[in-house]
């Protein structure tokens, strides 16, 4: 049996959960040592494919032997591209961890899932936030620069 190694790439359309770039643009890239493997691309939904295709030809230009691709959901339009499929489904969709977003060092609810709940002609209630203070960061990013 041989082991797995995984890379983690962004790719994105999105600055702090808002959609800020008309096509998708690379925050970390494929990494080369890809180059003659079998290479799972792996990635939440697939709407339209624009990411999932991206990701794949990257990876097709470092030379990988064998690339395949999974996704938890698609959407009707995009169940051609991703050789395995969890759910098909045109409905928004969001993840419990999709719910909560940190703003200004708190919990909120995301934005999405607000919009979300009023095409229902809900509200959000704040009992259906975890209840959690963010962890204070480890190092200060500002020490970073």
């Amino acid at each position: 049996m041989q082991q797995a190694e995984l890379y983690v790439i962004r790719i994105t359309r999105r600055v702090n959960d808002q959609v800020v770039y008309d096509a998708p643009v690379w925050v970390v890239k494929p990494p080369e040592v890809v180059r003659e493997r079998r290479v799972l691309v792996v990635d939440e939904i697939c709407g339209k494919g624009t990411t999932l295709r991206m990701v794949k030809e990257a990876v097709e230009q470092l030379g990988a032997g064998e690339i395949r691709s999974a996704v938890l959901y698609a959407h009707e339009q995009g169940t051609s591209l991703p050789d395995y499929i969890g759910i098909v489904s045109d409905a928004l969709i969001l993840n419990p961890w999709d719910r909560e977003i940190v703003r200004e060092g708190r919990f909120v609810f995301h934005p999405e899932y607000v919009h979300a709940l009023a095409l229902q002609g809900r509200e959000p209630e704040p009992s259906l936030l975890f209840g959690l203070e963010p962890l204070p960061l480890a190092k200060d990013s500002s020490s970073m620069r």
